[in-house]
C-alpha cells in the first residue's frame, strides 16, 4: 500500500475541458494541451494520484489503461462541478476489511467523527476577532454538544446534535457575508454554491484515499446505507469540512469570492465557466495544504478499524486555526 513518503510526491492533475484543454500521453507522461495544442502541463504517471476533468471530454482506452497500470483514479465533473463519472483504481480483494465493515453496527465511531467536526467548528469560531455575547454563547454551546454526544443513545440523537451545531456554526461563521442558511445543492447564493464546489473537491480527494485500502465506500458507520450514496466517504469528510469553510471565508475577505463571478439560472447561482480555474485554484490550495494530514488520518482509521482498536485510539484531525 502507498506510504506517506511516496504520497508526498503524488499530484492531483486538473484538466479544464471547458477551456478547450485535452489530455494526451507521451510514453509514461501525461500531457495537458490547450486549444492551440500547446502543452500547459506535463507530469509523469508515476507521480499522479488522481486526474480530475472539469467539463465534457472524450476518454480514450489509453487513459483508462494507464489509470489501472499506475493506480490513479479519474473523476469527471460537469461545468457546474457536479460529479457525473468515476473510473477508480481501487485496491481490490480486501475481503477481510469489507467483512468487518458489514458486521459493524456500533455508534462509537460515528460519535467520534461528529465530535471531531464540532471541535473544529468551535476552533474556527474562536478565531473571529470580534466576539459578541451571542458568539461567546455559541462557542460554549458547541462544547456542550460535544459533551452530550457521549450519552447519545441512538443515531438520531447524534444526527440531532450535529445538525444543531452546524446551524449554529454557519450562522456565526458566515454571518457577516449576507448568509441565509446552508442548503446543499440548491445554490441559493454564491456562498452555498462555492461550498458545494469545495465540499465536492474534498469528497473526491477523500474518496481516492479510501480506494487505497479497498473500503466499500457505500458502507458507512454514521451515514447509514442508502441507495447509491457513498456513505463511508460522507463519514470521513465530516472532520475535514472545516478546511473548505476556512478557505471560503478567507477568499471572501481577500475579494476572491465575488457576486459578479456568478450567473443566475432559474433561481440558482452558478459559477461562470471562465472562473472555474480561479475558484478551483484557491479551493484546492486549502485542501492540498492538508493532504498529508488527510492521508495519515485515513491510513490510521484503516488500521484502527481493521484491528478493532478502542475508540480512544482512532485518529483526530485538528484544523490549524489562525487568529
Amino acid at each position: 500500500m502507498l506510504s506517506l513518503p511516496d504520497f508526498r510526491q503524488k499530484q492531483i492533475i486538473i484538466c479544464f475541458a471547458a477551456e478547450g484543454q485535452k489530455i494526451s500521453f507521451r510514453n509514461d507522461n501525461l500531457l495537458i494541451k490547450d486549444k492551440e495544442d500547446e502543452i500547459v502541463m506535463q507530469a509523469t504517471c508515476y507521480k499522479i494520484f488522481s486526474v480530475w476533468i472539469v467539463g465534457h471530454t472524450t476518454i480514450t482506452s489509453g487513459i483508462l489503461e494507464r489509470s489501472r497500470k499506475f493506480g490513479f483514479s479519474i473523476y469527471l465533473l460537469s461545468y457546474s462541478h457536479k460529479l457525473y463519472g468515476i473510473w477508480c483504481a481501487a485496491t481490490e480483494g480486501n475481503f477481510l476489511l469489507r467483512k468487518k465493515q458489514y458486521e459493524y453496527s456500533g455508534l462509537s465511531i460515528a460519535k467520534k467523527l461528529v465530535a471531531n467536526k464540532i471541535a473544529n467548528q468551535r476552533a474556527l469560531l474562536n478565531t473571529l476577532r470580534k466576539k459578541s455575547l451571542t458568539l461567546k454563547e455559541a462557542i460554549a454551546n458547541l462544547d456542550v454538544y460535544v459533551q452530550q454526544l457521549d450519552a447519545a443513545p441512538e443515531l438520531t440523537s447524534v444526527l440531532g446534535h450535529e445538525g444543531v451545531a452546524s446551524r449554529l456554526f454557519f450562522s456565526h461563521w458566515y454571518g457577516d457575508m449576507n448568509w441565509q442558511s446552508r442548503r446543499p445543492r440548491t445554490k441559493i447564493d454564491p456562498i452555498n454554491t462555492t461550498l458545494d464546489i469545495g465540499y465536492t473537491y474534498l469528497f473526491n480527494f477523500i474518496e481516492s484515499m479510501t480506494h487505497l485500502y479497498g473500503f466499500d465506500v457505500y458502507q458507512g458507520v454514521y451515514h447509514r446505507c442508502f441507495y447509491q450514496r457513498k456513505s463511508l466517504v460522507c463519514d470521513l469528510v465530516e472532520p475535514f469540512r472545516c478546511i473548505v469553510d476556512k478557505q471560503v471565508r478567507k477568499a471572501w475577505g481577500l475579494g476572491q469570492l465575488k457576486l459578479e463571478d456568478f450567473k443566475q439560472d432559474r433561481g440558482q447561482y452558478l459559477l461562470k465557466i471562465e472562473k472555474n480555474k480561479d475558484y478551483t485554484r484557491w479551493l484546492m490550495q486549502g485542501i492540498l495544504e492538508h493532504k498529508e494530514s488527510i492521508f495519515s488520518y485515513v491510513q490510521e482509521y484503516y488500521r484502527c478499524f481493521m484491528r478493532s482498536k478502542p475508540i480512544e485510539e482512532y485518529p483526530v484531525f485538528q484544523v490549524h486555526a489562525e487568529k
